[in-house]
């Protein structure tokens, strides 16, 4: 089954019904239908093997998307905020890849020396009307998406994703023509993030008007709910933080969002139950997956928000900051070094499984273990009700004097002073203990050095934390290195804290 069904069964059952809306261009699905037969058939044309995919997004993601899916090849949304040099190495590592792009980054992606079309051409109505799309039947287990990791530690790896791996993740988590009529989908996450991929599929699979913000803006983002009637909205957390921000300068009414979904990092429990108090009739939902996995594995839905938040019961009370439990469909392990599976509370590395976990790379291969369970690399731990935590990457642990500290331990602690925005924890090399906790600290708007510093950081620690785990060092930014998805790059800090200058 090809992701292509995922766009033909709601074009079968109301082609007249709006789906993309982007500025000024309103598409309905009928029209969305032609232009993706019209691009598949361009590609076909082309020759192509792969469609590598460099620009903003907006209705083009979902055409080309379909388009790829509908001419059997796979498609490729690369990062259009690398240098040239970084996007003409992803291009090389694409055979038989034909480059479309935003009319701003056609000269980067000439410069591969590939052909390059103009995304543009690709959204003309009036040019697609009565196009048919290549005849073929596409195999399940071929390529349908590569997506290229962050590569903050290493060189990018290239995720291949299968049409098999979307469509039981899309149809094992949305059902079909569930939305609303009235329901709108504000769509802000980058087209070369694993989420944009997701929300191209389930939100038209669903029935629900898809809206999007090509460059975030918290300002733009309030209007477009407003004035779109937006009912579903998904942000990573820098985008969050900037949205309660801008509410609470300039409050909005916004009476059709019902839900609002975060990912892609951690979110600090103080925005989260600052969002809750802002917009109470508004249902948060915590989404967690990878990459590997096809998008979400596990959620903590609104009610689980609700009840977390107003609950006496410490452990009802902790779910507030985990990622919720597992989706239809997949399986959670976590296990100690030595491959033995953990008990409940139990913390060790998460093991995922499920027919939407892909676990391959291109030049790597599968990396499934012999029962098909993925090696997440992320340290974590599931209480007894199936609630998961994730405490952080294992590249990412302290080791501090031969004891295991997981960044998010200390993270969590010191966020909670009302005079700190954020906090990462990181190790870096020390003579005497292997490793020294250092906490980069992002100060609250307004707040000095007069009123917070790392003396004061220090004795907060020592109220939350044991002895061990309490910062050696302190270091104060205006704002931590990021990737546009919100992922702290912890390997910039190391880098240039190693070794340590802190206070």
């Amino acid at each position: 089954m090809s992701i292509a069904i995922l766009l033909e069964m709601p074009v079968s059952m109301d082609p007249d019904k709006e789906a993309i809306v982007d500025g000024d261009l309103r598409l309905t699905l009928g029209q969305v239908d032609a232009l993706v037969n019209r691009a598949a058939a361009r590609i076909t044309e082309s020759g192509a093997q792969c469609v590598a995919y460099v620009g903003t997004g907006g209705a083009a993601m979902p055409v080309l998307l379909f388009a790829s899916a509908r001419a059997g090849v796979p498609f490729a949304p690369l990062n259009y905020r690398l240098t040239t040099d970084a996007l003409v190495e992803l291009i090389e590592r694409l055979p038989g890849a034909v480059v479309v792009a935003d009319a701003d980054y056609a000269a980067v992606a000439a410069a591969a020396g590939v052909p390059v079309l103009d995304s543009a051409d690709f959204l003309d109505v009036g040019a697609a009307s009565g196009a048919e799309a290549p005849a073929g039947d596409v195999d399940p287990d071929a390529l349908a998406v590569v997506l290229f990791t962050s590569g903050t530690t290493s060189k990018p790896k290239a995720v291949e994703i299968t049409h098999a791996n979307l469509t039981s993740y899309v149809m094992g988590t949305v059902d079909f023509a569930s939305a609303d009529p009235a329901d709108a989908a504000l769509i802000c996450v980058p087209p070369y993030h694993i989420a944009g991929v997701s929300a191209a599929l389930s939100n038209l699979y669903a029935g629900r008007r898809a809206i999007y913000l090509q460059r975030f803006d918290p300002a733009a983002w309030l209007r477009l709910v407003h004035d779109e009637g937006v009912t579903n909205a998904t942000v990573v957390p820098t985008m969050l933080d900037r949205i309660i921000a801008a509410y609470e300068k300039d409050p909005v009414e916004l009476p059709t969002l019902r839900n609002l979904a975060y990912g892609g990092s951690k979110v600090p429990q103080p925005l989260v139950r600052r969002t809750l108090d802002l917009l109470g009739d508004v249902g948060l939902v915590n989404a967690y997956g990878l990459t590997e996995t096809s998008s979400t594995i596990a959620v903590l839905g609104p009610d689980d928000h609700r009840e977390a938040y107003g609950s006496d019961d410490p452990a009802i009370a902790r779910r507030l900051g985990s990622v919720g439990r597992a989706v239809p469909g997949i399986e959670l392990q976590i296990r100690d070094a030595d491959g033995t599976v953990l008990g409940a509370d139990e913390t060790g590395e998460l093991f995922i499984r499920g027919p939407q976990v892909s676990g391959k790379y291109t030049g790597i291969g599968s990396v499934l273990d012999a029962e098909g369970w993925f090696p997440t690399k992320d340290i974590a731990s599931i209480d007894a009700d199936g609630y998961l935590f994730i405490g952080g990457r294992s590249d990412d642990t302290i080791i501090r004097g031969g004891e295991n500290i997981a960044p998010a331990e200390v993270e969590d602690a010191l966020v909670e002073h009302p005079q700190i925005r954020e906090v990462v924890a990181i190790g870096v090399a020390d003579p005497e203990w292997g490793q020294a906790i250092v906490a980069v600290v992002v100060r609250e708007d307004g707040v000095t050095e007069a009123d917070l510093d790392a003396d004061a950081v220090r004795e907060f620690a020592r109220t939350k934390l044991r002895g061990s785990r309490t910062p050696d060092h302190v270091v104060f930014r205006d704002e931590l290195p990021s990737t546009a998805t919100g992922k702290i790059l912890r390997r910039v800090l190391v880098d240039e804290l190693t070794p340590a200058t802190a206070e």
